[in-house]
């Protein structure tokens, strides 16, 4: 299984990149989150520079952000900066749709979105939104077409399956394994989570600033899948709805990603004050080493060929080096 790591995209992350390329990190991926980042096609870039090994990608791009001409000349740009290490990933838009107020795109978009993006890179004349276009740039200005770089999707469910299987060259998970991941060479998988000590209890500040992050998405996803009630069913999940509905219902997705991925909001804090830290281990990849090494083990027996980590905390070396040292004892 190859070890990679996830950043959400902060000022930081050109030199974090390089930091993981210097420990050993096969790939980083970074999110397309512009509602609280940094812009993902410009940190990709700069990484480049600072790295010589490293796979980059963005990890996942959301498709109604960009026009798909915007994203295909950004990839020839990265492909030209770091040739043979750039790989893509689609996703449907959680956090960045969600924490903006809207939906996530459906499938039908994303499979035409791909369809033409595709055709771009390989030079071919496409149509998008009733017109004709090409990419036109001369030498010197993109790589010549074709330009080939893996696309992976993002997919959970079975109408996600069938556009990844039809137009991906792999699977790109998260928050949970489908069944079906078995099926593709080339399953990321993206984990939250910190390496504990033996007989270190999971409600310290250092696992709660660390692990957290990755924790609270179990009450995002909840929310945004299963809504209210589903939320309430998670131990702190009623203390983190009466923090939630204090915001007016057209702000209340502000209240509920606030920090995604980054810290904990103040929903967030609440939940974790009220015992909700004690499922940390069931929703994040947080263990001693043995018990990492032994939950990615199973996680390779149903299909995850690359673990993605996303460090959090103030310590990025301290989290990368101890996940390291756990995946590739």
């Amino acid at each position: 299984m190859e070890v990679s790591c996830a950043f959400p995209t902060a000022l930081s992350s050109p030199d974090d990149i390089a930091l993981a390329e210097e420990l050993g990190y096969d790939r980083a991926w970074v999110y397309d989150t512009p509602q609280q980042s940094p812009d993902v096609w410009m940190t990709l870039a700069l990484a480049a520079e600072r790295t010589e090994r490293i796979g980059l990608g963005p990890g996942v791009l959301v498709p109604s952000l960009r026009h798909p001409m915007v994203n295909a000349a950004a990839t020839a740009t990265l492909a030209a900066l770091a040739p043979g290490r750039v790989a893509i990933a689609f996703g449907t838009g959680f956090t960045g749709r969600r924490a903006m107020g809207y939906r996530a795109i459906t499938w039908a978009y994303m499979e035409s979105y791909l369809r033409a993006y595709r055709g771009l890179l390989q030079g071919h004349v496409v149509e998008w939104e009733g017109a004709q276009m090409r990419m036109l740039h001369p030498d010197g200005h993109a790589p010549a077409r074709p330009v080939d770089v893996p696309i992976l999707v993002g997919a959970l469910g079975p109408k996600g399956h069938e556009v990844a299987k039809r137009l991906g060259d792999g699977l790109y998970v998260t928050l949970q394994l489908p069944d079906f991941a078995s099926e593709y060479d080339w399953v990321p998988y993206l984990v939250w989570g910190t390496v504990l000590d033996e007989g270190e209890a999971t409600g310290t500040e250092r696992v709660r600033r660390t692990a957290g992050p990755g924790w609270a998405l179990a009450y995002h996803g909840a929310y945004e899948f299963g809504g209210a009630e589903a939320v309430r069913a998670l131990p702190g999940g009623p203390e983190w709805m009466d923090v939630v509905e204090r915001s007016p219902g057209a702000l209340r997705h502000l209240a509920v990603h606030s920090g995604h991925c980054v810290e904990l909001g103040e929903a967030d804090r609440a939940a974790w004050d009220a015992g909700g830290h004690t499922m940390l281990a069931d929703v994040t990849m947080s263990g001693t080493p043995d018990e990492i090494r032994r939950r990615l083990d199973e996680a390779a027996t149903r299909g995850v060929t690359e673990i993605v980590f996303q460090p959090c905390g103030p310590d990025t070396r301290r989290e990368l080096e101890r996940f390291l040292d756990a995946a590739r004892p």
